[in-house]
């Protein structure tokens, strides 16, 4: 019998990247990549920054050109899935009932802006940021003078809310907790980043929340739970995403806080698999997790294709990620939600500096701020060294993470 091939649902940069490794280490048999998205897989970092400022398009940002699906025989399908028929082995399509036979299928599907469920929130001028069209539509009303207010100041409200500065738009945000970033990455963390927001000219309204979006047909005032009204053109939500599992929870697939995976990416069902945003994969080193981020994505995306292709490899990629923000540069390795201990070596005041993350004092993650290198690329750099100590687990005494006379690269054994 003729082998139905490989489907992919998302073509995001998980699935794009999935699709490219297919072909790269040798697959012949069909692979249909389906994404709701009319464009090629693409990195969505530029959204909130560059391309969002105008100081670049997406072409560099592309899994590859668009020609090189068609050359390499990956059907490209724009429309949602409706259903997974995990037993005949077919992906029906929403609309046209249309079924694509598979032989194994990734579930890529990604996740999808959380929502307020606040009055006033379905008025235009409240936008969100995840897709080409969402940044499109910001970049329409974020013109000099224009009054904008974010709400939540994660990594996507904190580069919207500097981008926005850039471009000469007046920023309010409503945030919880001491200032942004400080849910992520703690409220030392938290404390500078506020700092620098207000430097730059944002007005922070920390500790409060947005009960409602105001307006007579448009969005014209922002009311918090602490009695402020902020008046504004528009605004832009940036509370986080929810992974998109309603096709695989349907087809019987395990979801909890995302589609169960191991550390293959594979769900309990054979050939099923996931990675990206949706998965919530048993990771070698940080115990079972769901990550958000672009790095991941991209490698993630790459493992589950060749564990389709029989690789035994486990993913045990360290994560990362970064962040730009006005002058300022973020760079974080490792994995932590909660942790006893954090130790700062460098300055704080200075902006410059390394934050290592443990428990029991075991290094769990580090992020820097200003301090130079990519964890993944610069070999010379703190940061990479730094990955040798959450990879092995290293103990390690504050007084000596906290010591910039001592190399970071003599600790890691």
């Amino acid at each position: 019998m003729a082998s139905a091939g490989i489907v992919i649902i998302g073509a995001g940069m998980c699935g794009g990247n999935a699709a490219v490794t297919l072909r790269e280490e040798g697959y012949r048999e069909r692979v249909v990549l389906i994404g709701d998205e009319h464009e090629v897989p693409y990195g969505r970092p530029p959204l909130s920054k560059t391309y969002f400022r105008g100081e670049e398009d997406l072409t560099s940002w592309m899994v590859k050109p668009s020609d090189w699906y068609e050359q390499n025989h990956v059907e490209r399908v724009h429309a949602r899935v409706q259903a997974l028929d995990t037993q005949a082995r077919e992906v029906v399509l929403e609309g046209s009932r249309e079924r694509i036979a598979f032989d194994q299928v990734l579930m890529a599907s990604g996740g999808r802006n959380l929502r307020l469920s606040i009055p006033g929130a379905d008025l235009p001028g409240v936008l969100g940021l995840r897709t080409l069209a969402d940044c499109n539509s910001i970049k329409e009303v974020a013109v000099p003078g224009m009054r904008a207010v974010v709400v939540g100041m994660g990594f996507i409200g904190s580069e919207v809310a500097a981008s926005l500065r850039q471009l000469g738009v007046s920023v309010t945000a409503v945030l919880s907790g001491v200032g942004p970033l400080a849910r992520v990455l703690g409220d030392d963390i938290g404390s500078v980043m506020a700092a620098i927001n207000r430097e730059k000219g944002v007005e922070l309204l920390l500790d409060d929340r947005v009960v409602a979006f105001v307006g007579d047909g448009r969005v014209e005032r922002v009311l918090t739970s602490r009695g402020a009204t902020l008046e504004c053109d528009f605004a832009v939500t940036g509370i986080g995403i929810e992974p998109a599992v309603e096709v695989a929870r349907a087809s019987g697939i395990p979801i909890d806080n995302g589609i169960l995976v191991d550390d293959r990416c594979r769900t309990d069902i054979a050939g099923v698999f996931a990675a990206g945003d949706v998965a919530n994969q048993r990771h070698p080193i940080f115990g079972r997790l769901r990550v958000e981020h672009y790095n991941n994505a991209e490698r993630q995306g790459r493992a589950a294709a060749r564990s389709m292709l029989g690789a035994t490899d486990p993913y045990d990629d360290l994560l990362s990620f970064w962040s730009d923000q006005y002058e300022h540069a973020l760079e974080y390795v490792g994995y932590a939600l909660h942790w006893d201990q954090f130790v700062v070596r460098g300055s704080l005041e200075q902006r410059s500096f390394l934050g290592f993350y443990l428990a029991d004092g075991t290094v769990l993650a580090v992020m820097g701020l200003n301090r130079g290198g990519e964890p993944d690329l610069d070999e010379d750099g703190e940061l990479f060294a730094a990955k040798a100590l959450v990879r092995n687990r290293v103990a390690v005494a504050p007084g000596v993470l906290a010591d910039e006379a001592i190399d970071l690269r003599d600790l890691s054994h």
